[in-house]
């Protein structure tokens, strides 16, 4: 009970920093989306090549996934994570924490933009099954992340540098373990991009062959 009210404190009080971020995530999304009306043909010719090359190996029934992608994908958010983690230690990382959100929703944004744009409700289908069910975990996890990086940087600048009070140590935990818990939830996370993301792609690629070709 006391673990839940100290969450809820926490989230109180730190609220303008949960809604700062998230409001960066979103900014990230749209700016990655428009970035896609700026593409050159060649440019989008040659990501078109790209994505039907892919879903031509996906309706020949070709293997993906499995336990190289396990890692992979589960390298990649940990990178993330760890990143914020050493940024949040020292406040001059502060301003990065908050342009590497910006440039994760870029990236989401526009991967979801260009598919929609190239295959219009057909490439909104495939973003769905690809790219939408595992960032429904991962941004709130970096949103977590980079809230708590944040605040334990001002906790850093008002106990070292200006009050000059408070022990640092049980702070430093308490963020390292939600950053660790962070990782732990992008594990599974991992694992359905490796095994359950790829089935659901199998579904919806023989839909995608037709227009593509």
């Amino acid at each position: 009970m006391n673990r839940k009210l100290e969450m809820r404190l926490y989230m109180k009080d730190h609220l303008p920093l949960y809604l700062f971020v998230s409001v960066l995530f979103v900014m990230g999304v749209v700016f990655g989306a428009l970035m896609v009306n700026a593409l050159s043909p060649g440019q989008k010719e040659e990501m078109a090549r790209h994505v039907n090359s892919f879903v031509q190996i996906v309706n020949q029934g070709s293997e993906f996934g499995g336990q190289g992608t396990l890692w992979d994908s589960f390298a990649l958010h940990l990178k993330w994570i760890g990143l914020i983690w050493v940024l949040g230690l020292s406040v001059v990382g502060l301003p990065l924490i908050f342009i590497l959100d910006f440039l994760k929703g870029v990236l989401i944004g526009f991967s979801v933009g260009y598919l929609t744009h190239q295959l219009s409700w057909k490439g909104m289908l495939l973003a769905f099954v690809s790219i939408a069910p595992q960032n429904l975990i991962v941004i709130p996890a970096l949103v977590m992340c980079s809230v708590g990086a944040c605040a334990f940087s001002m906790y850093i600048v008002k106990n070292r540098f200006l009050q000059k009070r408070g022990a640092l140590y049980p702070t430093f935990v308490q963020y390292t373990t939600t950053a660790a818990g962070m990782a732990v939830l992008l594990f599974g996370v991992a694992l359905f991009e490796a095994y359950l993301s790829p089935v659901m792609i199998k579904w919806v690629a023989p839909m995608l062959v037709a227009q593509l070709g």
